[in-house]
């Protein structure tokens, strides 16, 4: 099994920044990616931005510019950072593994818990 334990989320006023992290734990050894997702309420999970490899990073656009997402191999940790925070970002914040060709949270739908993020306007 696979852990991820997000944290770093919080309430901010527009403009702002916030930096999440998520650990990743267990059955990890061919882990090769990491990556982000939100879910606003009323509306369906969606992709942030990942990271493959340690270098190869993707975003999505409403992101671009504003987020950078960054990996620690050595702690098997994955960083979000936020800046210009708008509060169309607030959301729930949930990371993902990917190990081999898998991304392990959208494999099995069980996102936990996740990481509020709070944006004042």
């Amino acid at each position: 099994q696979v852990q991820l334990v997000e944290s770093g989320g919080g309430l901010v006023q527009a403009g702002g920044s916030l930096r999440l992290s998520c650990v990743a734990s267990g059955r990890i050894f061919s882990l090769n990616g990491m990556g982000w997702h939100r879910q606003a309420p009323g509306k369906e999970r969606e992709f942030v931005a990942g990271i493959i490899g340690g270098r190869v990073t993707s975003y999505a656009d409403s992101v671009k510019g504003r987020f950078t997402i960054s990996t620690d191999n050595a702690k098997n940790t994955v960083y979000l950072q936020m800046n210009s925070l708008q509060p169309d970002d607030t959301a729930v914040y949930y990371c993902d593994a990917h190990l081999g060709s898998v991304w392990v949270r959208r494999h099995s739908d069980d996102w936990g818990q996740g990481t509020q993020v709070t944006v004042s306007s």
